[in-house]
């Protein structure tokens, strides 16, 4: 009868930890489905951050930049 209750006690144990594994691995996926989304949307704001459009705006409109006129070009030879 112990060898029995030992068994059961193992079994409902072990089927615990099973229980609980899932969970976390449910857990962890989840986690991971957001990290990839978040890195999707770093992703598209550093493309949009990086736009030349945008720093030659940037430049002209706060920094008061021009382009250069033909007049003050150098070529090296």
């Amino acid at each position: 009868m112990v060898i029995f209750i030992a068994e059961l006690l193992i079994y409902t144990w072990s089927r615990v930890q099973c229980t609980q594994i899932g969970y976390e691995i449910t857990q962890a996926g989840g986690v991971h489905q957001k990290s990839i989304t978040l890195q999707n949307n770093l992703k598209i704001e550093l493309a949009q951050l990086k736009s030349p459009e945008r720093i030659v705006k940037i430049a002209r409109d706060q920094l008061g930049l021009i382009m250069p006129g033909p007049e003050q070009t150098i070529v090296m030879p």
